[in-house]
């Protein structure tokens, strides 16, 4: 048994891995003619590729259900279409310890893609993001990045020209609101560097808005203070403005629930992290559930069938299992229902779906 369990594992891994491959491949391909259209004298073709292939662990994560689906199909069907499993089955090895046997070498990939989010994944999405917003975007005029970052804490409205991984902002805009939504101050710092003593800001530029005190004359009176370097107090920490500046796909699982208490704290939606943090938690469960549905249909009815039908068939489910996710998410932020229950739904169709196959192959 033990070569058995040895054969199938090598048998899975490759075969998953073959796939993860192509379709990174793919995937990155597809964004460096993307990166193309936005490059300039400073942000350079090379730099676009070093861009893109910082963006390589997040693919890696971003696909590996679809490749358990694919891979686990392919693998399995190999062994199909040479009777190799009739002849397992023949032997004595029942259907349930084959199934244990594909879903050992997926525990491990689990394993490393749950590595790869919390600890290789932001890492490297942040200095790709940095890197590329200091090279395109510019710092040292108010708005002037072509995206930047906004952020809003109480009636405090914050814009970012560019968020660097060290503690430092490029370009920092601030607008000041009264609780009657009336503009009172303006300011924009060149940089702002955070230190043991919390956040300064570097050659500021302050414009405040004042109502006249006279009835006759209801004009706004403008004045403006510069400012070599001043102390600037925020709630907001490095940690906190790197979750800004990255997609929440690439953010790791405790930094996409510090940000949801954050934007809790401030009164704001925080469904879109806690939609993400969800969809992290349970990764692993949608990777086990596809893996499952592929060895079900290998048993079932997809035995017989060719390779690449099998092949299809997996690229259908998938894309209908990720247009499902991609669905249900933001309608459970429309419609006010619990993200978990909007993550967990798909999850538990394919355990439904996978298990009732194989109850009725045995």
């Amino acid at each position: 048994m033990r070569l058995l369990n040895a054969y199938i594992f090598r048998t899975t891994v490759v075969s998953i891995l073959v796939v993860l491959l192509v379709i990174t491949a793919l995937d990155i391909l597809a964004k460096l003619i993307d990166e193309l259209g936005n490059l300039t004298p400073a942000y350079t073709f090379a730099e676009a590729l070093i861009y893109v292939v910082l963006a390589i662990p997040s693919s890696f994560y971003q696909y590996m259900p679809f490749a358990g689906l694919v891979g686990g199909l392919v693998g399995l069907g190999s062994l199909a279409s040479t009777s190799e499993l009739v002849v397992m089955r023949a032997a004595g090895v029942s259907l349930l310890r084959l199934t244990w046997a594909v879903l050992k070498p997926v525990l491990w990939f689990i394993a490393a893609m749950l590595v790869f989010a919390e600890y290789v994944i932001p890492v490297s999405d942040q200095y790709a993001e940095s890197r590329r917003s200091a090279l395109l975007q510019g710092g040292n005029t108010a708005l002037s990045a072509k995206g930047g970052v906004w952020n809003r804490e109480g009636t405090l409205f914050m814009h970012f020209n560019s968020v660097q991984a060290n503690g430092k902002l490029l370009g920092v805009t601030r607008y000041q609101y009264d609780d009657k939504q009336r503009l009172t101050l303006a300011s924009f710092a060149e940089t702002a560097l955070y230190t043991a003593d919390g956040w300064r800001e570097e050659n500021v530029v302050e414009t405040r808005f004042l109502d006249a005190q006279s009835s006759s004359d209801k004009e706004a009176l403008i004045t403006t203070a510069t400012y070599p370097s001043r102390p600037w107090q925020t709630e907001l920490s490095p940690n906190l403005l790197t979750i800004l500046v990255q997609d929440t796909d690439n953010l790791a699982i405790t930094k996409l629930y510090d940000y949801a208490q954050y934007l809790e704290k401030q009164n704001l939606d925080n469904g879109k992290y806690l939609l993400a943090y969800w969809g992290k938690v349970l990764q692993p469960l949608v990777i086990i559930s596809l893996v499952l549905v592929a060895i079900s249909f290998i048993f079932g009815p997809l035995r017989e069938v060719t390779m690449g039908y099998r092949i299809f068939t997996g690229v259908v489910v998938g894309i209908v299992f990720q247009l499902t996710q991609k669905l249900l998410g933001p309608a459970s932020l429309l419609y006010g229902i619990s993200p978990l229950f909007a993550v967990l739904l798909p999850i538990l169709f394919c355990f439904g779906v996978g298990l009732f196959l194989l109850a009725r192959t045995r």
